[in-house]
């Protein structure tokens, strides 16, 4: 039965531990077995009890092999001397329990990637000179020779009759419940085991989220099967398989919003693949069933290419009336500017931008550190002292003020007791599902509670790991100084954009933050300033900002320096 965790996380190995990785691949199927039990099989979870049963040799010999690449492993080249057991008697056992077979049919491929050209030639050398070549052949040569006359798969011992026990190879026989828990704990199959079993945990802080039935990703086990099914179509993707081979074997649409959002991605990428082969009829189909926001664009991109201007112009229209991020408006902007022409219609009004604030410095060439940094020097005085901040600043406001909110245990954000952030992070509809929450802290915002929420949190959680939170560069007399210059409706203003679209607002802020903390006006207490050094220019995400901060009465400008040595060799 699944039980709630509260805090009382399990604890990870010291690296100073020869057998760390066996410490937190313990961890994992303890923790799989746990709180996920429903969603296996009777057998599974005899397995995993079965693993948790073994000695401690085969079973870090085990957890060694399920790390590593593939499943079909030399035993001679299996050498672990942190074992407290010989390899051979670990082997032994392992093939005895079923977690081994040792004597699995390999494929022709099999046998190249196991074995080196010397040990293959006197296997195939006879044969070769039969058939007129020479035994001097390379390894890409041979297996291209051989490949037809020996297609079937056969054991070993049928490949290399002469070599005995010295060659032996053994096959891991559950690397699909493995894969199955490496899901159910991860939350995907793109992070390796290496991600948590080698890596030392224990150096870093997490929030402690609760972990209810209720809030995990996975409810039933055909949502974990659909998730399997969706990482092999990828797979097949990836290995170039044609778009239109795997498109027929991509689940249904889900009533799981977060297997909805993973379907999504595939779907683009599917899309992607299929115009790539000249299936663009293939690809317009897969990306109309695809929810991602990139999905759209690339759609009516396609059906401009394919000069089917009045489709294209009639689902730009349509999209244009529902809710963009300022990327997408951009890109769709400049399709209809391009669309109207070819379907007779007028040009859309261009969007009017207020002028962005700027000014040049001269400074002498600094014989180190950066133009940012020249920059602060230049600009700092004691009544207004002006801070490298770049993005961490708004976002670590925002990231204190929002903390439970980021924090909150809703299904598909936490899979296990060390994420840094929600796995659903910037997934589209992560505010969506938090909305209620989001206003709540926003109200703070009318008030002046905000301030102090934002003080206890720092305080409180000081060192733990949070998304938008980055400790190193926020000390306490740089969050008092922004909490009294930077009014509270600016500050929601930075926010709901921030939220609007994380992924692409987390970055694009400016380098520095000039702060005049004894001004009369709030709105003129402080000063975001983008530096640009010479043939450096705005890239498109900082413009974006910088229009928003000039929509918003926001106080930015954008600083262009120049070196003398530069302006005296004019």
């Amino acid at each position: 039965m699944t039980t709630e965790f509260t805090g009382q996380r399990p604890q990870t190995a010291n690296l100073e531990d020869p057998l760390y990785y066996l410490s937190n691949m313990d961890t994992i199927v303890s923790w799989v077995a746990d709180h996920h039990a429903d969603l296996l099989t009777d057998r599974e979870r005899n397995r995993l009890s079965a693993f948790a049963n073994l000695g401690t040799g085969p079973r870090a010999l085990l957890t060694r092999m399920v790390m590593r690449s593939g499943e079909l492993f030399r035993a001679d080249k299996l050498r672990y001397p942190e074992l407290p057991v010989p390899e051979a008697d670990a082997l032994k056992l392992l093939v005895q329990e079923g977690w081994l077979d040792n004597s699995p049919e390999l494929s022709l491929d099999d046998l190249f990637r196991l074995f080196t050209l010397a040990e293959l030639r006197p296997v195939f050398g006879g044969w070769l000179q039969q058939q007129g070549h020479p035994k001097t052949l390379g390894k890409a040569q041979m297996r291209e020779l051989l490949a037809e006359p020996f297609s079937e798969p056969r054991p070993l011992r049928d490949w290399m009759p002469d070599d005995g026990e010295a060659a032996q190879v053994v096959q891991l026989q559950d690397m699909a419940l493995f894969d199955r828990i490496r899901l159910m704990f991860f939350g995907n199959l793109r992070q390796s085991w290496t991600d948590f079993v080698l890596v030392e945990l224990g150096v870093q802080q997490f929030e402690p989220v609760p972990f209810t039935p209720e809030s995990r990703a996975f409810q039933h086990r055909s949502e974990v099967d659909c998730y399997l099914q969706m990482h092999q179509c990828r797979e097949r993707l990836d290995k170039g398989e044609p778009a239109a081979d795997v498109w027929p074997d991509v689940p249904g649409p889900v009533d799981n919003p977060w297997l909805t959002s993973r379907r999504d991605r595939l779907l683009l990428e599917l899309g992607r693949q299929a115009e790539r082969q000249g299936e663009q009829e293939l690809a317009l189909q897969v990306w109309a069933a695809s929810g991602h926001r990139e999905a759209r664009l690339k759609q009516l991109r396609l059906l401009e290419r394919m000069k089917r201007f009045d489709d294209a112009w009639a689902i730009a229209c349509q999209w244009q009336t529902t809710q963009l991020s300022d990327a997408e408006a951009q890109g769709l902007g400049r399709l209809l500017k391009r669309l109207a022409p070819k379907v007779g219609a007028d040009k859309p009004e261009p969007v009017d931008n207020p002028p962005l604030r700027e000014f040049t410095l001269t400074l002498p060439r600094p014989d180190t550190g950066t133009v940012e940094l020249a920059a602060v020097q230049h600009l700092s005085t004691e009544a207004a002292p002006v801070v490298y901040v770049e993005n961490t600043l708004i976002n670590a406001l925002f990231g204190l003020l929002c903390w439970p909110v980021i924090f909150k245990p809703i299904p598909g954000a936490f899979f296990h007791p060390f994420h840094i952030g929600p796995a659903d992070l910037t997934r589209e509809d992560f505010v969506a599902r938090r909305a209620q929450a989001f206003e709540e802290r926003f109200g703070l915002l009318k008030t002046h509670a905000y301030k102090q929420h934002i003080r206890d949190t720092f305080r409180n959680k000081q060192g733990i790991a949070n998304p938008f939170v980055f400790w190193p560069v926020l000390d306490e007399a740089l969050l008092e100084l922004a909490l009294h210059c930077i009014p509270a409706h600016h500050l929601e203003s930075l926010f709901r954009r921030l939220l609007h679209n994380i992924k692409e607002h987390r970055s694009g802020f400016p380098d520095l933050i000039r702060f005049v903390p004894e001004a009369e006006q709030p709105e003129q207490r402080y000063e975001m300033i983008e530096v640009k050094g010479p043939g450096d220019r705005l890239q498109d995400h900082q413009i974006r900002w910088l229009q928003f901060f000039a929509r918003q009465g926001i106080p930015a400008s954008v600083c262009y320096v120049r070196w003398d040595d530069d302006e005296a060799s004019v």
